[in-house]
């Protein structure tokens, strides 16, 4: 099994990643090892996880959630699915 997961930084960015075993790179992140971004902008609070059956398709969903804008990741976080789809960037051009 694998992992997607988002944290927020104490900065009140976004983190996205990807793993097999969550809690332990959730305590990574708390850490600050393993992750430059993560490390000064502690401490993280993990926001949103979900899991996958391959690492290949939780990476696949980590890439997408990458291009994402602010807030689709928040609706995301907030469960709020319905809101996914007008918040792409892709038909925010189109209008």
């Amino acid at each position: 099994m694998a992992h997607v997961y988002m944290l927020r930084c104490s900065d009140c960015s976004y983190y996205v990643g990807s793993t097999r075993n969550l809690e332990h790179r959730l305590w990574q992140h708390q850490e600050g090892i393993g992750c430059a971004y993560t490390r000064d902008r502690r401490p993280v609070q993990m926001v949103f996880a979900q899991e996958y059956a391959s690492v290949a398709e939780a990476w696949g969903v980590e890439r997408k959630i990458h291009g994402w804008s602010r807030a689709k990741r928040e609706a995301l976080i907030r469960g709020d699915f319905d809101a996914l789809p007008g918040l792409s960037r892709n038909r925010q051009h189109r209008e």
